[in-house]
């Protein structure tokens, strides 16, 4: 839900904490969960380099996450918490395997696409089980990941954070 934007990504924002470039990290250099690549496509430069990326404003990251991210996964037109869990998998994982647990949960076609048969699906739960439902789901997914053993117990932790304030954003 719209209104669920600026709470969203503070959130994610103290999951994803600054700068970041781990030797395991597929991802790369990283900072406030936005790696070199998706910098680099947001400000149409393919040269900018990690220092560039340690300059990131808030004020990018919060464009970035909104065109990047939460559009995509039509947040607006989930129900509260729903976007929230799914919006924060998308930051970890891509809006497109989001999409794809998201449409896995309720039991369309994952095509990584929200289009009006997901939203109708997503309608037809509660949203408490919805955010159960994929909590469970990305926990799996994390599970299957080569990296696990590095991040897994980070991005557990962070599941599990993500799941308890989405259940608040029911309310």
């Amino acid at each position: 839900m719209r209104h669920n934007l600026e709470r969203s990504i503070e959130e994610v924002l103290r999951h994803e904490g600054g700068w970041s470039d781990h030797p395991a990290d597929p991802g790369g250099a990283t900072n406030m969960g936005v790696t070199l690549r998706t910098y680099r496509k947001y400000k149409r430069n393919p040269h900018l380099t990690p220092e560039d990326l340690k300059n990131l404003t808030l004020e990018e990251v919060h464009d970035i996450y909104k065109i990047g991210y939460w559009d995509p996964i039509k947040a607006d037109e989930l129900p509260s918490g729903v976007d929230f869990v799914v919006f924060d998998m998308a930051i970890n994982a891509g809006p497109g395997r989001a999409v794809k647990l998201l449409q896995e949960v309720v039991g369309t076609r994952a095509d990584g696409v929200v289009g009006p048969i997901t939203l109708r699906a997503v309608d037809e739960y509660s949203p408490e089980r919805v955010v159960t439902d994929y909590t469970n789901a990305r926990e799996d997914y994390y599970r299957l990941l080569p990296h696990f053993s590095t991040f897994g117990r980070g991005w557990l932790r962070r599941t599990r954070e993500s799941e308890t304030i989405a259940l608040t954003m029911l309310g």
